[in-house]
């Protein structure tokens, strides 16, 4: 089978090995023309009633994907001031931006509050928090419908098990709390968790969100959250998510609420690993190889502190292997089993086990698939090291770097020597 990046030309003619050596290992690598196609679909999700899709910037709030994400005409999704701060420097404008909180302080609702930025409230205590330092404002509540989903217990975000959204049972109590601080609930947002390819739970929980909207008189809008998946193990042809059918059912589901609410509220998603993760790789270095107790052990230069994603949800990334700027073929039968690890003093410091790949040599270099979602936006500088450089590979087939590497200056001007 031919490799995905030699396959979709992913480096635009760039040759990878020049880009490791000009911005160092480990490195990461965007695909603008990914983005953008992908960023594209979710924007067209629903095209029968008013509808916009909201890039969850937690996957990736890199200044240069926001600015392409305002291009393709998506609004964002917020989950702390800082990342409040990152898309309105990106250029969005403040009705653009939906800030999802949780468990925050009144000091950071309050930078919402006052640059414009509509609200969602996931507990009844932060709605009380809110109509205190804001009575008589609008805001929208978080609704857990009670159907989650995702690939791994930690990335499901509604059902029994989770700490996000209001119960169903308390929404009487919502009604009440906005009654006594004159609070005008606009809107009702929910998110059933990250990763699915199967869009079944999530269908079931617009169903049961639908529900609950009719006990909310004069709703401006509806969000559904996110969550579509990418098809992490792409090189055994995994098959991608289904995003003509899906749209056709969640239009379906759409239709008889609009004709029995008898109106169309602006109808939301909230999409992130779908807009960025195939879009990014991340180039690292092989320094080591070594056997140990019948385990072949290739030591890298990508570690947990880089990519946290295996080590936090045992999560699958898809591994090809460059030689001399060529990637090694998987075809030819030299193929062997084993554990690729990073340079973090920690036993979970590994990206796989027990993988089969084409045989590695010192100096190789790893290409790590689809960590344009969730990998430099969890960097860590765990084990005081340095955070990697961002490159994106533009339309035109340029290199343009998009964040330099950290540097130890950059680390010793938090301190004060004095």
């Amino acid at each position: 089978m031919r490799s995905f990046i030699e396959r979709i030309d992913y480096f635009k003619g760039n040759d990878p090995e020049e880009l490791a050596k000009k911005f160092g290992t480990p490195l990461y690598v965007y695909n603008e023309d990914i983005i953008r196609d992908r960023m594209t679909k979710v924007a067209n999700v629903i095209t029968k009633y008013p509808y916009r899709a909201n890039y969850s910037c937690k996957t990736n709030t890199n200044l240069s994907v926001l600015k392409i994400a305002i291009e393709t005409g998506l609004n964002a999704d917020a989950m702390s001031e800082g990342e409040m701060r990152m898309l309105l420097k990106a250029g969005f404008t403040p009705d653009r931006i939906f800030y999802v909180c949780n468990n925050v302080s009144a000091d950071e609702m309050k930078f919402a509050i006052d640059n414009g930025i509509t609200v969602s409230l996931d507990s009844l205590d932060q709605l009380k928090l809110f109509g205190s330092i804001n009575r008589g404002g609008s805001c929208s509540v978080r609704i857990n419908p009670g159907v989650g989903a995702g690939h791994h217990e930690k990335v499901v975000t509604a059902g029994k098990k989770t700490k996000f959204g209001i119960s169903e049972e308390d929404i009487d109590s919502i009604f009440k709390i906005a009654a006594e601080y004159d609070l005008k609930i606009t809107g009702i947002n929910q998110h059933v968790g990250s990763q699915f390819l199967d869009p079944a739970p999530f269908l079931a929980a617009v169903d049961n969100l639908l529900r609950i909207a009719m006990r909310f008189k004069d709703l401006e809008f509806i969000d559904f959250g996110g969550g579509y998946g990418i098809p992490y193990h792409k090189l055994d042809d995994e098959k991608e998510f289904d995003m003509d059918q899906f749209s056709r059912e969640f239009t379906a589901k759409l239709d008889r609420f609009v004709a029995e609410y008898g109106s169309a509220p602006l109808f939301k998603s909230e999409p992130g690993r779908f807009c960025v993760a195939e879009g990014g790789v991340i180039l690292g270095r092989v320094y080591s190889i070594k056997e140990n107790s019948g385990i072949k052990y290739v030591g890298t230069d990508v570690g947990m502190n880089v990519l946290v994603r295996p080590s936090m949800y045992d999560s699958w990334h898809d591994i090809e292997i460059i030689r001399n700027g060529s990637v090694v073929g998987r075809e030819d039968g030299l193929m062997e089993k084993v554990t690729v690890c990073g340079n973090i003093c920690e036993s979970g410091d590994v990206l796989c086990k027990d993988r089969e790949l084409p045989v590695v040599k010192d100096d190789d270099l790893i290409c790590v698939l689809d960590a344009g979602a969730y990998g430099y936006s969890m960097c860590s500088s765990y084990n005081t090291r340095l955070r990697p450089a961002e490159v994106l590979i533009t339309s035109d087939g340029t290199a343009k770097l998009i964040r330099r590497r950290e540097t130890f200056d950059d680390m010793f001007a938090l301190y004060d020597f004095t």
